[in-house]
């Protein structure tokens, strides 16, 4: 038998995590591309904000790894 609940818990937690991870990186594309425009004042916040959306995403997709590969939980 199907347990339907947990089924829906998985799919709405894979389709939360990919928009934040894709929206993270959006995010953060769009900061670092800011940041390398020479008419915007505060190129140094940008570029660092657009690493941390970049470092977030790596994390996030580093542990997507980790619950995946049942060899790392050994």
């Amino acid at each position: 038998m199907i347990d339907w609940i947990a089924f829906l818990t998985v799919a709405a937690a894979t389709l939360i995590a990919a928009v934040v991870i894709v929206g993270l990186y959006a995010l953060g594309v769009r900061l670092y591309a800011v940041s390398v425009d020479d008419s915007v004042p505060s190129t140094r916040v940008a570029r660092a904000a657009a690493y941390a959306c970049f470092a977030v995403c790596a994390v996030g997709v580093l542990y997507g790894v980790y619950l995946i590969v049942p060899a790392f939980h050994s």
